[in-house]
């Protein structure tokens, strides 16, 4: 059967090819083409894919660190979006070797079988047409389709992919969402690919903004409202007003060519002069105003950087970094977060505990900033999202030529990175047993010693998190029980949205957020319908939600309609629910009563962190018995 699929599949390959299928798509047909002529492939062949070894992997990660920290939440995010189930969000290099992958663990292996490994090449010369290597050689946005597909191999892959640019419009990485499930239609990826090309822009916005974070920051748009958005314009440019780096968007409202802005006067294209639009400037661009062009065209523009009417102090100590990025509206997350950052000073290591999208990475990135730490490095490593093979190279780095295809010079690891400043273990449950030893000999010793190098001295104080219960991972055997207690110098227990008291004023910092300048107004049905839902994604489920929600409003306003059909009309509760929380509430009343209500000894018995207790307690109105101790 299978050969009989490849041998059809193959004289259609050769009938469109040749042209003798006017019907044809012709990006297909071109794609096509190329495989026969310029790379000689085979559309019978089932070769398996070409994969990097280890050491030329890591370079290629390396290469892009910082796109790969970008793109991270953006791609957990994009998987929520789709349901998640059938689909696979990668990101490649500009070559087409995969870089990262998200997906449900349980479905790995089926796109492993596609072919999709980390470290796989699938630019056209190697794999055919395909999503994430047509992409590469269009250089725009495509949606490849089951036998859409060069190889016969591939045809039960539908891959939506979008192109990543560099601020100097070079093509950075290609970020695609496959699925292996047969009842794609071509019709149904139209939302996938909506959805591709929003956060490939996000990524690209996002990277621009960072990479040029010293420089001072043109953005502009011909809306006001659209000011901070991914559609707006964004210019970079230097001490003396020379151009040093425009996105795609700038060039199209100016209506010029990349070469003819780069190294020129900013003033040159704009009516104003340098010093005018400098004293326009501030630190966090929020607010936007007129500008015209030189040829009289009107646009709102926001400038980032320092004033320049405003003189820098001179020898004057760095202002305590201000706490941002958080909403604590919570009196028991604010307490929480207190307690942390008091511990936190005095070099006590952080465990944090709670639900997937929670917050766990603000959070700490919060203690982090409002810490005297707050100007050295935070640095993140997820020990989820990494693959096993590569995360010992990853927190340790490697000493050059310690293994074949290091780099030369080596990599210096996240702990090293992280040197006089915090690094924070994502899903630290999720780091395999030999590395746990090496953790926990450094977290002892203070030294760090690379692959194949010699022990160096590291001042650096940690953070942990997870969603795991991690006493039962110690019971179990799989996390080591002296690296826990080691790590657990304070649990914090971050709550579910569902479960905070500040959803109201969460709701509207996050909204806040997304819509930067723009005037966002939620109609009061469409607010109660956004608190009361449960969101089973947290805080980063709803985070991703209202920025959709933004992007797609035109008038300002977000009615009950925009949102999304689940949020709209959630689920009824089912008597099993119902049930469920019945036998939670028993099990919360018998181990107390067993533990005559002493509230450490119960969350240690119930594997949960004493602020998770108290919040389950007030969930079941369990009133604590008085005189008892805590």
């Amino acid at each position: 059967m299978h050969n009989d699929h490849f041998s059809r599949h193959a004289q259609q390959v050769l009938t469109v090819a040749h042209g003798r299928d006017p019907s044809s798509d012709p990006s297909i047909a071109r794609s096509w083409l190329r495989c026969l002529e310029d790379y000689h492939l085979d559309p019978a062949q089932t070769i398996a894919p070409t994969v990097l070894e280890h050491g030329r992997l890591l370079e290629s990660r390396e290469r892009l660190q910082q796109v790969l920290h970008i793109a991270g939440s953006e791609m957990n995010s994009l998987h929520q979006q789709l349901s998640g189930a059938g689909h696979a969000v990668l990101l490649t290099d500009a070559r087409g070797v995969i870089l990262n992958c998200v997906t449900a663990p349980s479905e790995r292996k089926i796109f492993e079988r596609a072919g999709l490994w980390l470290g796989a090449d699938w630019s056209e010369a190697c794999e055919g047409t395909n999503g994430i290597g047509t992409c590469l050689v269009e250089r725009q946005s495509l949606t490849i389709h089951r036998d859409e597909h060069f190889r016969g191999r591939h045809t039960g892959l539908t891959c939506s992919a979008s192109p990543v640019f560099d601020p100097h419009g070079e093509l950075l990485a290609v970020l695609d969402v496959s699925s292996a499930r047969e009842a794609v239609s071509r019709q149904s990826q139209f939302h996938t690919m909506a959805l591709v090309n929003l956060s490939a822009k996000m990524i690209e916005s996002c990277y621009f903004l960072r990479h040029f974070e010293n420089h001072w920051l043109l953005r502009f748009h011909l809306q006001a409202e659209s000011v901070g958005l991914f559609s707006e314009g964004l210019l970079a440019f230097d001490g003396e007003g020379r151009i040093c780096a425009v996105n795609q968007s700038a060039l199209n409202l100016l209506g010029q060519l990349r070469g003819g802005l780069l190294g020129q006067p900013v003033e040159a294209f704009f009516d104003c002069s340098l010093d005018q639009l400098l004293g326009r400037a501030s630190a966090n661009a929020t607010a936007s105003w007129p500008l015209r062009t030189r040829d009289g065209r009107p646009l709102f523009a926001a400038l980032r950087g320092q004033p320049r009417s405003v003189p820098a102090p001179i020898m004057a100590k760095p202002a305590p970094p201000q706490l941002s990025g958080i909403c604590l509206g919570d009196p028991a997350l604010q307490n929480d977060f207190r307690k942390a950052l008091r511990v936190f000073e005095r070099d006590v290591p952080l465990l944090i505990n709670g639900e997937t999208g929670s917050g766990k990475e603000a959070f700490a990135k919060a203690v982090h900033h409002a810490s005297q730490r707050a100007n050295k490095a935070f640095v993140a490593l997820n020990c989820a999202a990494i693959p096993e093979s590569l995360i010992e190279s990853e927190l340790f780095g490697y000493r050059g030529g310690s293994f074949t295809g290091a780099l030369k010079d080596g990599m210096r690891g996240k702990l090293q990175q992280a040197d006089g400043g915090t690094l924070f273990l994502d899903e630290i449950g999720d780091m395999p047993l030999a590395l746990q030893t090496r953790l926990l000999r450094v977290l002892e010793d203070r030294l760090v010693v690379p692959i194949g190098g010699e022990p160096q001295a590291v001042n650096v104080r940690i953070i942990s998190a997870t969603h795991r219960n991690l006493h039962e991972r110690v019971r179990d055997g799989s996390f080591r029980e002296d690296l826990y207690y080691r790590l657990n110098g304070l649990e914090i227990g971050l709550p579910a949205l569902r479960e905070r008291s500040d959803k109201s004023q969460l709701l509207d910092f996050l909204l806040g957020e997304e819509a930067g300048d723009q005037s966002i107004s939620v109609e009061p049905e469409a607010r109660e319908a956004l608190l009361a839902f449960a969101w089973p994604g947290n805080v980063r489920q709803l985070r991703t939600v209202l920025r959709t929600l933004v992007a797609l409003s035109d008038d300002g306003r977000i009615e009950l309609l925009d949102l999304p059909a689940m949020v709209q009309c959630p689920p009824v509760q089912h008597a099993s629910e119902s049930l469920l929380d019945n036998a939670e509430r028993q099990t919360l009343l018998t181990a107390l009563e067993q533990r005559h209500w002493h509230m450490t000894y119960t969350a240690q018995a119930l594997g949960i962190s004493r602020n998770t207790l108290y919040r389950k307690l007030r969930k079941y109105n369990i009133k604590r018995c008085a005189a008892v101790p805590s």
